[in-house]
């Protein structure tokens, strides 16, 4: 108490939440233990074998914690984190670039703000390796046949791994869904060389042979890889091509000054209310465009079919459909992390610290139960999509019976 009223407001705070962390892992620890401090009982299972010091930084301040040791056997408070999914794939990728030979001060700095020495260990790097690896592998390979996914997201970022001793670009492909009843997942990832048709087309036959079937539209951009992999892996579903990957097209083949303009005039054509109206417009929109930007106009009629497909859908979905904006938050974070490591040592690290971001940005949407489409109108998407015919039988002619 004495040091409580010795201390301002922040500090007293700090105190506080200091002395009850303290005294709910000492509470732990004796349930665990199965007695308390010095005293006798038959349900003790170990002896406490003094403390070890852990620094847990909070908005209070840093909070010098005490855990206490034990003989035999491990002990952990639960209330304290060991190392979040990301921040272990953090740790595990600075520390293999370490033992890779690209250390840095920088990369120094990093290591002693994570907790650790630069002295680990190589054996001590593999542990924390392996354990990470097995839990995102799971997450990588878990089945997507519990249910189906109408609409799949596909879209790819670049960060830079060292490959054959060289710095390299490595493509970070992401597949997200939208499953029947709303709901958003996280359906694959993979780090490669390139978006080549081959790339991408083992890519999805990965996501097929997980369960992912019946899926109906695919939004994407138009690289060219991409697009002939989803045509030979996805048959029979549309393609969107995303609008904003277009208006960026549009953007290179026309001067700067007038961008605003042609990008307002092409957004009407996403302002209809019909798919009639919707085609219609682009025509109006082609034409007017086409007389003083006739490369425009080609673009346009080009891309008719890709940049409509949406519009063959319920309207209630369009404005989320019509675009890969929904990839740009993955993107984001996986870049703000990878920024920290800036040159990661082999794309195999690359895809470890990848796949813990997006692990826990999946578990987020598990975990807040948030639909990104309503359930009423993903099942007008069902009850409007034409049932496949039945086919046809050819009859066969009789035979004549011998008289």
């Amino acid at each position: 108490m004495r040091c409580l009223r010795r201390a301002d407001g922040v500090e007293a705070i700090r105190v506080v939440c200091e002395r009850i962390l303290q005294e709910l892992i000492e509470a732990e620890a004796t349930d665990v233990i199965g007695a308390a401090p010095r005293e006798h009982s038959e349900t003790r299972t170990t002896w406490r074998n003094g403390h070890r010091e852990r620094v847990l930084t909070t908005q209070a301040g840093d909070l010098d914690l005490k855990i206490p040791k034990v003989r035999t056997g491990s002990f952990f408070p639960s209330l304290l984190e060991r190392r979040r999914r990301i921040d272990r794939a953090l740790f595990a990728v600075v520390m293999e670039a370490y033992v890779h030979g690209v250390s840095t001060r920088s990369v120094d700095d990093l290591v002693k703000a994570l907790g650790a020495d630069s002295g680990i260990s190589k054996s001590e790097v593999s542990r924390i390796c392996g354990e990470l690896d097995e839990e995102l592998t799971a997450f990588k390979e878990r089945p997507l046949d519990h249910t189906v996914f109408p609409y799949v997201f596909l879209d790819a970022t670049y960060c830079k791994a060292r490959v054959n001793h060289r710095i390299a670009s490595q493509a970070v492909v992401i597949a997200t869904g939208i499953s029947a009843t709303g709901h958003r997942e996280i359906l694959g990832l993979m780090v490669g060389d390139s978006e080549s048709k081959p790339f991408w087309t083992k890519f999805l036959r990965s996501l097929r042979a997980r369960g992912l079937e019946h899926v109906q539209l695919v939004i994407s951009d138009s690289h060219s890889g991409l697009v002939a992999a989803i045509r030979t892996v996805f048959l029979g579903a549309a393609w969107q091509r995303c609008r904003v990957h277009f208006v960026r097209d549009v953007f290179s083949v026309i001067e700067k000054g007038s961008g605003e303009m042609v990008a307002a005039t092409i957004r009407t054509i996403f302002a209809q209310t019909t798919a009639a109206a919707v085609r219609t417009q682009l025509d109006v929109v082609a034409d007017m465009l086409g007389r003083q930007f006739p490369q425009v106009e080609k673009m346009l009629l080009d891309a008719a079919t890709d940049i409509t497909a949406f519009a063959d859908f319920p309207s209630a979905h369009w404005k989320k459909i019509w675009s890969t904006n929904p990839l740009e938050r993955l993107n984001r974070e996986i870049k703000r992390r990878a920024d920290v490591v800036q040159v990661f040592p082999n794309p195999a690290a690359l895809d470890r610290l990848a796949a813990a971001v997006l692990a826990e940005l999946h578990d987020e949407w598990q975990v807040f139960d948030r639909r990104y489409l309503s359930e009423g109108s993903m099942a007008e998407l069902f009850t409007t999509q034409p049932t496949p015919p039945e086919p046809q039988i050819t009859p066969q002619p009789e035979s004549k019976q011998l008289p």
